[in-house]
C-alpha cells in the first residue's frame, strides 16, 4: 500500500503543529520520522491514524485521496498506530484486550481469539499469557499486545510513536525483529522517534521535522551529523554534571520489603544523602518502581523501616512525605501525573495552596504563562494537557516540582525526550542538587545513568544486587547485573 501525505497543516489556535508537511511511504520499507520534542511528529501521525483532524492537506492511499475522522475509520483503510503510551484496558485480561474492536458477539468466540493470539505470539516470538491482566504487563509487553491486535485487524500501514521509550534492551530487540518481519511481508512501517540509534538500526528512509516543517530527508546510509543539524540546527552538547561531595543522609530504607509491581521489594537497605544523584537500573518491574513509591510514601512497607532525616516515617501518608520535602514524579504522565481534559491553567489552579474556596484564575493563568516560558513548553495556558506532545507533558510535569525539595524521586524523567531536551532537563535538575536536594531517578537508558549519577543501584527480582559508582563500572557491567549476573 503506497501512502502519501501532501501539504499537511494542523493549527491549534496560533500554534502551527504541522506547517505544510509532505512525505511518501512505500510498502515493504521502514520510514523514519525524526525530530526533537514538539517538532510535530506525533501530531502528524495522529492525523494519519484518525485520532485528530487536519486543518488542510491531502492523504493518499494507492493514489486515491482518503479521509478518516476516527481511528476506526483509519483501521478500516488499513492504517493503525501504536501510541507512545499503549491504549489498553488495565483491568481486562490480555485476551480481552486483544479482542477489543474486532467483531461483535465476542463472548462465544473466546476460543477462536485465544488460538489466534497464541499463533501470532509464536510467529513473532512474544510471550504473552492470555489470562494475565493488562495492568500486570510491562510497557514492552503492552506494546506487543497492541501490535498483535492491530495486525489481527488487518493493518497494512503500521505507525509506531517512540516505541523504544521505557522498554528494556531485550524487549527492544524483540520489537525490532518483529518490525523487520512485518516489512518482509510487504507491510509499511512508520517509526516516529528522536533516537538516532533506532533510526539507523531500522529505517530505510528518514524524514526530519523541525518546528512543524520538513527540514530534510535522507536514505540509508545516514549521515549522523547531517541528521542532527536538520533536527537542531547544530549538534546538542553532551549531558554532564559536576559531581559533588554528598552531605547528611536524607532518607534511609532499612530491611524494607513491600508489595507492588511484578517483583515487589525485598529486604532493601539503602541510604541516600543530600546532593547525591542516584540512578536506578533494571528490567521493568524488577523493584525500582516499588522503591520509588515506598520512598515517597505511596506504598507502605510490609516489613522494615523508612527514616526521613533520622525520623521514622514508616506507614505515614504520601502527604506527610510531601510536607517533609519529598516530591515524586511518575513515568505514566497522563495516568498518574496529569489529568486529561484539564488545561495547563487548571492544573496550576489545583496546586494553589490558598485556603480560599475562590479560584484566582488570573493568578493561575499568570503562573501558567511563567511555567510555559521558563520550561519551554510548546502550548498555551488554555491548552488541554493531553493535546501536548509527550516531551512537552514531561516539561510541564517538571515545572510542578517544588522550589526547595529535600528529595526528588523521578521515574524515567527524560522518557520520550530528545537529546537537547535531556541536556536541558539535567541542567535544571542539577540546580536542585546545588541547593542540597538528593535525586533518585530510574531510567532504561544506561548511558544516561552513567553520565549523571553519583551512584547506580541495579535491581533484579525485587532486590538491589549492585550498588556502585559509575567510574567503577560500565554499560556492559550494568547490563550483566540487570540480567542477574554480578560476577
Amino acid at each position: 500500500m503506497d501512502l502519501e501525505l501532501r501539504d499537511i497543516h494542523k493549527h491549534f489556535g496560533k500554534i502551527r503543529a504541522n506547517d505544510g508537511v509532505s512525505l511518501k511511504v512505500s510498502p515493504g520499507r521502514i520510514h523514519g520520522v525524526l525530530g526533537e520534542n514538539g517538532a510535530g511528529k506525533s501530531t502528524l501521525m495522529k492525523i494519519l491514524s484518525g485520532f485528530i483532524s487536519r486543518t488542510s492537506g491531502t492523504v493518499l492511499l494507492d493514489g486515491e485521496a482518503v479521509s478518516c475522522s476516527t481511528p476506526a475509520e483509519a483501521s478500516a483503510l488499513g492504517i493503525g498506530m501504536l501510541y507512545q503510551d499503549p491504549l489498553d484496558f488495565p483491568a481486562l485480561s490480555t485476551l480481552e484486550n486483544f479482542m477489543v474492536g474486532q467483531v461483535a458477539n465476542l463472548r462465544n468466540r473466546r476460543g477462536e481469539f485465544r488460538t489466534r493470539l497464541t499463533s501470532l505470539c509464536d510467529d513473532f516470538g512474544f510471550s504473552l499469557d492470555p489470562d494475565t491482566a493488562a495492568q500486570r504487563l510491562t510497557i514492552g509487553e503492552r506494546q506487543q499486545l497492541e501490535l498483535l491486535r492491530l495486525l489481527s485487524l488487518g493493518i497494512r500501514v503500521l505507525i509506531l510513536d517512540e516505541p523504544t521509550t521505557g522498554i528494556s534492551s531485550v524487549q527492544k530487540d524483540i520489537l525490532f525483529a518483529a518490525l523487520k518481519k512485518l516489512v518482509s511481508q510487504g507491510r509499511s512501517v512508520i517509526l516516529v522517534s528522536h533516537k538516532l540509534e533506532d533510526v539507523e538500526a531500522l529505517c530505510d528512509t528518514v524524514t526530519v521535522l523541525r518546528e512543524g516543517k520538513v527540514a530534510g530527508a535522507m536514505d540509508q546510509p545516514f549521515d549522523t551529523t547531517a541528521l542532527l543539524r536538520m533536527m537542531f540546527g547544530a549538534p546538542p552538547p553532551p549531558t554532564t554534571r559536576e559531581r559533588r561531595t554528598p552531605g547528611e543522609e536524607v532518607i534511609r530504607l532499612e530491611k524494607v520489603s513491600a508489595p507492588g509491581g511484578r517483583s515487589g521489594l525485598s529486604d532493601c537497605t539503602i541510604g541516600i544523602r543530600s546532593g547525591e544523584v542516584i540512578g536506578l537500573a533494571g528490567l521493568e518491574g524488577s523493584g525500582q518502581d516499588v522503591f520509588l513509591r515506598v520512598a515517597s510514601g505511596l506504598i507502605r512497607p510490609g516489613r522494615g523501616k523508612v527514616l526521613l532525616q533520622g525520623h521514622d516515617v514508616t506507614g505515614t501518608s504520601y502527604h506527610a512525605f510531601r510536607r517533609s520535602g519529598v516530591a515524586f514524579q511518575p513515568a505514566a504522565r497522563l495516568e498518574e501525573g496529569l489529568i486529561p481534559g484539564l488545561t495547563i491553567t487548571e492544573h496550576i489552579a489545583l496546586q494553589d495552596k490558598s485556603p480560599s474556596f475562590v479560584v484566582r484564575w488570573d493568578r493561575s493563568e499568570l503562573a501558567a504563562r511563567e511555567n510555559i516560558s521558563k520550561f519551554q513548553v510548546v502550548g498555551t495556558p488554555v491548552s488541554p494537557v493531553d493535546s501536548l506532545s509527550g516531551g512537552n507533558q514531561q516539561r510541564l510535569l517538571l515545572s510542578f516540582l517544588p522550589g526547595a525539595p529535600k528529595l526528588l524521586l523521578l521515574e524515567n524523567p527524560t522518557r520520550g525526550l530528545d537529546m537537547e531536551s535531556v541536556h536541558w532537563v539535567w541542567e535544571h535538575l542539577d540546580a536542585f542538587t546545588r541547593q542540597g536536594a538528593a535525586i533518585v531517578f530510574s531510567s532504561s537508558e544506561l548511558d544516561e545513568i552513567l553520565m549523571v549519577a553519583d551512584r547506580v543501584l541495579v535491581f533484579f527480582d525485587g532486590r538491589v544486587i549492585k550498588d556502585e559508582r559509575p567510574e567503577d563500572t560500565d554499560a556492559m557491567g550494568l547490563g550483566m547485573a540487570i540480567a542477574g549476573k554480578t560476577e
